[in-house]
């Protein structure tokens, strides 16, 4: 059987084809052309979606030839344009929609004779009447007939050496004069053409009319004999339905200390005697709770039509909506071509065009949401359900006995979907709708993060959806013992799927989070081919001890940052990993002390260059423990040959630093052998000590040689020690 939906598709499609042939045909004869009458179809169906969109069904009766007139917000046309569905079930055809056009303003001022765009002032209207025949009345003088020529800016003196714009409009008169009119002796201007004065007039409706949001008729003509039944179908935009809950905690389950507030004299006692079982009732903690959750639906009714006994759905899902300007003509763009003068022409040649630009306007087609009414049994008796209970005074409002829901619910798709039947509401008004009454299993915890309380943990409960039934996003209000606990809040939550709740300060637990400690260490070391690797371990420790001052076992929940690229080492594994915590669950007994350490880290791997790296570098590598024996070995070689390189620098500086100092003393002693004379026995002396030095620096300079030699050698024999070494 094909959906509703889909039969009004269909007949859309041919109630298209219908209407264009008959704009291809013309209109019939108007002497022989039906009667029409006006006819209400009323609204019988609304889907609204959590997307901001709702599909709406109107449901009626015509008779022969028929109109049927809907009035929507002028934002709503694009979207009844969009989207409308018509269908004639009995053998009528549908025939054409018509509806007001909307020109554009900025085009339609252009229209008339006085544009009005921008706003103009008054020396521009008026000079946009050049050639236009004005009476102007002067303050203290007679009216001025005449032609516009036009109207000029002048400036006037204000006083102090100041200057004023004023507005100037110049009129030729019937005797041939011009006149100049100052503008701010004009009391009023008559425009004597009384054509131009209509256009006037109508260049601001047109203004006014721009501004007019209210209602705009959308007239849809059916075609037939008879009494028929119709219906018509279009999604717009809708305001997005809420669901609000209402948890409330199993009353066996409840901790003594979760607060008394609202209670009589006899349930705080009955609290007392419970509080005495308190282990026992921890360890049925340890396996859930019972719970019941209720559910509203707010719903708004925001069209300009009464909802009377409309079957109402609210699909918690998001299909994709969009606007596209359909009610806005649209117009093509064309380019302008100047004329051109050439005071002597001669034969041309013309490069090949350019194809003219077409621009179009692709119109993208929206599939108006398919809703497959789906109810499951009836009459269920849940949460809401019950006989109505006397009040009584100091006693909690049971809220699980006395209203029953009106909504069923089934799955559509990947959506799901509830649905009330026989809705009333009436337009402009909002209302709330029980929609769910169902057991839950809840599990109490005491939720920790240092990041949003750094000294207690909060109230919480981890819900799982046992309902069947999709939950969407909304507020929680927790009622414990009958007492208000707290408000939280939940995302949408489908069936058999679990949520963490948080909705108070747990007072009776005080939890300290010490300073989170890194630390960094080597764990073992290689070397290959002249490079060092070494194997870090960055290490980080936090340990948070948690006290239960209550007299009620906690179940405890801390959530730990995660550090990105840190493994967890300590505790082996968690209750929970998310992209960005840790949750640890410990049991916390009552008046009892917790200690929990998180420790985790992070391996990572660097090398080191040997022959770069420094000797006392080198040495402290040697002295850490967890290097392995024959890297340390390696290394100690390597320190003892950069050694004995360095040794050989040295006697290198020292045979450079006498031959600097000799040949310094050899510069005095030719200096002095300057002064004396040759056959005298101090130039002697002089010249035998200039040859032995000389002698000197001959055999400092081949040692200063053979050292550098040897310690390229040494140089050598390092670096292919190194080269050829694999140890680790």
């Amino acid at each position: 059987m094909r959906s509703p939906l889909r039969k009004l598709i269909v007949v859309a499609i041919q109630a298209f084809a219908a209407s264009f042939a008959l704009a291809q045909v013309g209109p019939a004869n108007p002497a022989t052309r039906p009667a029409r009458a006006q006819q209400q179809v009323p609204v019988k169906d609304v889907v609204l979606f959590t997307s901001g969109v709702g599909y709406f069904e109107h449901f009626g009766t015509v008779q022969g030839n028929a109109n049927a007139e809907l009035s929507f917000k002028s934002a709503q046309i694009n979207d009844i344009l969009k989207s409308l569905l018509l269908e004639d079930m009995d053998g009528g055809k549908v025939s054409v929609v018509t509806y007001a056009s909307q020109e554009p303003l900025e085009r339609t001022l252009k229209s008339f004779e006085v544009d009005l765009n921008g706003n103009p002032p008054l020396a521009q209207i008026l000079d946009q009447l050049r050639g236009s025949s004005v009476t102007a009345s002067v303050a203290g003088g007679a009216p001025v007939s005449g032609q516009v020529l036009g109207v000029e800016r002048k400036q006037r003196p204000a006083g102090e050496g100041k200057l004023v714009d004023v507005w100037v409009m110049n009129l030729l008169l019937g005797g041939g004069a011009i006149r100049p009119v100052d503008l701010e002796q004009v009391a009023e201007i008559k425009l004597d053409d009384p054509k131009l004065q209509q256009e006037l007039v109508k260049a601001l409706a047109a203004v006014a009319a721009s501004r007019d949001q209210d209602k705009k008729p959308v007239t849809l003509r059916f075609n037939g004999q008879g009494q028929r039944r119709v219906r018509i179908g279009y999604v717009v935009e809708a305001p997005v339905w809420k669901a609000s809950y209402r948890l409330v905690l199993s009353a066996d389950a409840k901790n003594e200390d979760a607060g008394t507030a609202g209670r009589g004299d006899a349930e705080k006692d009955k609290g007392n005697e419970k509080g005495q079982n308190a282990q026992q009732g921890q360890a049925e903690q340890q396996k859930g709770d019972g719970g019941k959750l209720l559910g509203w639906a707010i719903v708004e009714n925001q069209t300009d039509n009464d909802w009377e006994g409309v079957q109402l759905s609210l699909v918690s899902g998001r299909p994709i909506s969009f606007i596209e300007d359909l009610y806005q003509p649209l117009y093509v763009p064309r380019p302008v071509v100047e004329p051109e003068l050439y005071a002597s022409l001669k034969p041309q040649t013309y490069a090949a065009g350019m194809e003219e630009e077409r621009l179009g306007r692709k119109v993208a087609a929206a599939k108006t949401p398919q809703v497959l009414r789906q109810q499951s049994e009836a009459g269920q008796q849940g949460l809401f359900g019950g006989s109505a209970g006397g009040g009584e005074r100091g006693r909690a409002i049971d809220a699980t006995t006395s209203v029953q829901p009106i909504a069923s619910g089934a799955k559509v798709g990947e959506l799901f979907q509830y649905t009330v039947p026989d809705v009333s509401l009436p337009r402009q008004k909002s209302a709330m709708i029980p929609i769910l009454s169902d057991d839950v299993r809840i599990r109490r915890l005491s939720i920790y993060n240092a990041s949003v309380l750094d000294s207690n943990p909060l109230l919480g409960a981890r819900l799982t959806n046992t309902t069947g039934k999709l939950l969407p996003y909304g507020p929680i209000t927790v009622l414990d013992g009958g007492a208000y606990a707290g408000d939280a809040n939940i995302d949408d939550l489908p069936s058999n799927q679990n949520s963490l709740l948080s909705y108070g300060i747990d007072q009776q637990v005080l939890v300290h989070s010490k300073e989170d400690q890194q630390e960094t260490q080597i764990v073992t070391a290689k070397i290959v081919a002249g490079v060092m690797e070494l194997t870090n371990k960055d290490q980080t420790t936090q340990t948070y001890v948690a006290q239960n001052k209550g007299k009620t076992g906690r179940t405890l929940m801390i959530e730990h940052s995660r550090h990105e690229g840190f493994r967890l080492v300590e505790p082996k594994s968690a209750a929970e990993t998310t992209d960005s915590i840790y949750r640890f669950e410990q049991d916390l007994p009552a008046e009892k002390t917790l200690t929990l350490t998180v420790r985790e880290e992070h391996i990572s791997m660097e090398e080191i260059k040997i022959l770069a790296t420094e000797s006392p570098a080198l040495e402290t590598y040697i002295k850490t423990g967890s290097i392995p024996q024959p890297v340390k070995d390696a290394l100690t070689k390597v320190i003892q040959m950069k050694a004995a390189i360095v040794e050989t620098q040295r006697q290198i500086q020292l045979d450079e630093q006498q031959i600097t100092e000799v040949s310094q003393d050899q510069s005095r002693i030719r200096e002095n052998m300057k002064t004396v004379a040759q056959n005298t026995d101090y130039y002697q002396k002089l010249l035998k000590k200039l040859d032995e030095q000389e002698t000197t620096v001959e055999k400092l300079q081949a040692d200063a040689k053979t050292m550098q030699q040897k310690q390229q050698q040494q140089q050598k024999q390092l670096e292919d020690y190194l080269a050829g070494l694999n140890v680790g």
